[in-house]
């Protein structure tokens, strides 16, 4: 079959000026190359070793915020495109938020688990990441904590949250600390 490539953040969320995170490719695939794009350019080029590619951004700048891609690439012939990550840089200013999980970190399969994030500061939003997953989980808000309720299938990882306020800019918090989740 067609080969499906993966594209994520690791560790996920936004980043700060002067701050790092690695774009991570992944594909079932053998021996061709993994060409990274950013805003449609080709920015680079890795010989596969294995099924995984790693670009890493170390002392972010503005410049490299924008929408990136991967594609196999194999004997000059495109197998394969990623869906498009959006990496955001921008100051952070507020601190991390606390992230939990209820009923525990270690649950039974088909058990529903509710990610709780708690802000010191009257945030607007939070996000709830999970490492690998391109997309993060809106978290919808209670009194003075946002959380998320969902029936595990699949889900073990490792969680982090971010949260955010809209006032005269856009301000971000740091990401929590992560929590792994196990499913037995």
């Amino acid at each position: 079959g067609v080969p499906t490539i993966s594209i994520f953040l690791k560790p996920p969320g936004v980043i700060p000026p002067g701050g790092s995170t690695t774009i991570c490719c992944s594909c079932q695939c053998c021996n061709g190359n993994f060409v990274l794009y950013k805003d449609g350019h080709q920015v680079r080029t890795l010989e596969q070793t294995s099924s995984w590619a790693e670009f890493p951004i170390s002392n972010a700048t503005y410049k490299d915020k924008g929408t990136y891609n991967c594609h196999y690439v194999e004997g000059g012939t495109v197998l394969a495109r990623s869906d498009s990550l959006d990496v955001m840089v921008k100051g952070i200013h507020l601190p991390g938020p606390d992230l939990s999980i209820m009923p525990g970190h270690e649950v039974t399969a088909g058990t529903q688990v509710t990610f709780r994030c708690t802000t010191t500061h009257p945030s607007t939003g939070c996000f709830l990441y999970l490492e690998g997953q391109i997309r993060a989980q809106i978290l919808s808000r209670e009194q003075d904590y946002y959380n998320f309720s969902h029936v595990q299938k699949g889900g073990e990882g490792r969680y982090s949250c971010q949260c955010f306020t809209r006032n005269a800019s856009e301000e971000w918090s740091a990401v929590s600390k992560t929590l792994d989740l196990v499913v037995r």
